[in-house]
């Protein structure tokens, strides 16, 4: 595997190698052997705790790796990797309070229709998980990321395979888990990992995997799930596939605050050179003047965004003729044109089109997730206009609304329960690109933002990789401790 910095295409180093399906097969069999020394609570916390603790001591070491192989900045990834870290952290809580293994007790009660017996239900990991690395998160969603961690938090050794991108920061990112494992007197083989395509597809395979976490394209995500679901024993496979993200702008809040609202979308759509998997694709905006004004201010601010470069050259070329295809599309237009900036780079820009050309059905590729910094703005003239082409979108991770503020907004409540169905997350006049690790978030959604309906942040990440099994009528002494009368581990019980 090489490593090749996007900014100039060229390689710069090699690093390890493409994993053969012998490789795979001992990387998953290392792993599954060592499950049971993650059985111990307070070791793997102290485990999620001493790997934030080695990342952060690692930092510049390891921007320095990660911006020379995704041209993200030095300041994108020290924000990234502090976030890397929280989020291990905050596993580390989750796992030290217990209540994610939803203890439930039912006394015994003959008297019951039918009679109840005792019943004590908790959760326990389900083995192996395969984590697939993001490639526009090299630390957050790829090697320490939010799979990891939570396979990790809930019990499971993880095997990952490191996305070509970037395998230095991978290698490292490894490197340092396995150190912690060390630390805390843990076996080095509850993190695994490996490289290359092939391996990828012989890990979703083997039959020692329980499980998998993937983040990146609707093909590539499309076959492993496919892949995961063809086996002998089926797997979950929990993939973030795609998002479009769309936006809702009311009459009322661009009469109120065009220039904002414009102002606010261009930092959105760019942030990350457009690469967010929250980056919003797609816009409902009125026609009229206070729509015009709402695309002008759009136009300005995005006539001022320098050329990014994009994390490898195939995305680059991908988003260069991707928008040139959709711009030439009959009715749309490009007040600010997406394109190329040089050999390395790509421009910021946007298309608009009448919210009636997308009706016919005939030009999908305006309502489908393009990766870059590019949006399509589409102009609405009646409030059932805004339903007939949400009818058209596709699941998502997020859907927004931009409602009036001054006044009551006789849209707001219409529109929040439209754009519901579509997404796991759904915000009120905000931008999606920021993604809280918090309990109640959900980064998530309908297909094929998603295949399955659990989250890849926040604490109830971990449920992904549990299942419940209940005890009927066990003696007291035979149950595990979580289970047995007087709580003697003190933990949350219904």
């Amino acid at each position: 595997m090489w490593s090749v910095d996007p900014r100039t295409g060229k390689p710069r180093e090699q690093v390890g190698v493409e994993a053969t399906t012998e490789d795979v097969d001992r990387a998953v069999r290392a792993a599954h052997e060592v499950r049971g020394a993650l059985a111990d609570r307070s070791v793997r916390a102290a485990f999620l705790r001493t790997a934030a603790d080695l990342l952060q001591g690692a930092g510049e070491r390891i921007v320095e790796t990660a911006d020379v192989e995704t041209a993200l900045g030095p300041v994108r990834l020290n924000g990234e990797l502090a976030r890397t870290a929280a989020q291990l952290r905050a596993f580390a809580e989750v796992v030290d309070e217990g209540s994610f293994l939803d203890i439930r007790i039912d006394l015994p009660d003959a008297g019951a229709i039918p009679p109840r017996p005792d019943l004590r239900r908790w959760k326990i990991p389900l083995g192996v998980v395969a984590v697939y690395a993001a490639s526009n998160f090299p630390l957050a969603f790829s090697v320490p990321g939010g799979d990891t961690a939570s396979a990790l938090a809930a019990g499971c050794p993880v095997v990952i395979k490191a996305h070509p991108d970037h395998p230095a920061t991978s290698e490292l990112c490894a490197s340092l888990l396995r150190e912690a494992a060390a630390q805390v007197g843990l076996p080095e083989d509850v993190v695994v990992l490996v490289h290359g395509f092939d391996a990828g597809v012989a890990l979703v395979r083997h039959p020692l995997v329980a499980a998998a976490g993937f983040t990146g394209s609707v093909r590539g995500g499309r076959a492993l799930f496919d892949a995961a679901a063809a086996r002998p024993v089926p797997i979950p496979f929990h993939g973030e596939l795609g998002s479009l993200n769309p936006v809702v702008l009311t009459p009322a809040a661009v009469d109120e605050r065009a220039e904002e609202i414009g102002a606010g979308l261009a930092g959105s759509m760019t942030m990350g050179a457009g690469q967010f998997c929250t980056k919003p694709g797609f816009v409902l905006a009125p026609s009229g003047e206070a729509g015009d004004r709402f695309v002008g201010a759009l136009t300005e601010a995005l006539s001022d965004i320098e050329p990014a470069v994009m994390l490898d050259h195939r995305m680059r070329d991908h988003f260069v003729t991707g928008t040139d295809e959709m711009t030439r599309i009959p009715g749309v237009t490009a007040p600010v044109t997406p394109a190329a900036g040089g050999p390395h780079t790509v421009r910021a820009g946007f298309l608009t089109v009448d919210a009636k050309t997308l009706l016919d059905g005939e030009h999908p590729s305006l309502v489908q997730e393009v990766f870059g910094p590019v949006t399509v703005v589409a102009r609405y003239d009646s409030r059932t206009e805004i339903t007939e082409v949400l009818s058209q979108v596709p699941g998502n991770l997020t859907a927004t609304l931009h409602i009036g503020e001054r006044d009551q907004d006789e849209d707001a409540a219409p529109l929040l329960a439209e754009l519901t169905p579509l997404a796991g997350r759904v915000l009120v006049n905000g931008w999606p690109t920021g993604v809280a690790v918090a309990a109640a978030q959900h980064h998530g959604g309908p297909y094929p933002a998603t295949t399955s309906t659990g989250t890849s942040v926040g604490a109830t990440a971990i449920e992904r990789w549990l299942r419940p099994v209940t005890y009927q009528s066990t003696p007291d002494h035979l149950l595990p401790p979580e289970l047995r009368d007087g709580n003697p581990l003190g933990l949350p019980r219904h």
